[in-house]
């Protein structure tokens, strides 16, 4: 993949993404990722899946939405990277 190509490129929308954002434990943490997804995508309640590292220190959060345009998934991943505790993107 070359730095210079965009989302529309690569993908075809609309489509199923799942965001990955993988922070401290917590139920803010949580929340924080269901919200910055939610401000450009619709999010049900089952769309949303919590895993637990094995000491409990960590939490992947995975949420999965409908996009329509490439601009929603910058959007997204240009409020994931501002929550407090984020330790990684996928």
């Amino acid at each position: 993949m070359s730095a210079t190509q965009s989302p529309d490129e690569l993908m075809e929308f609309p489509c199923q993404y799942t965001f990955k954002a993988v922070g401290l434990c917590g139920d803010a943490f949580r929340r924080q990722v269901q919200e910055a997804v939610a401000v450009s995508a619709i999010v049900s309640c089952d769309a949303v899946y919590v895993r637990e590292s094995r000491n409990g220190n960590y939490q992947s959060v995975s949420v999965m939405v409908q996009l329509f345009n490439s601009q929603q998934l910058l959007d997204i991943y240009t409020r994931l990277k501002t929550i407090s505790g984020l330790k990684m993107l996928l």
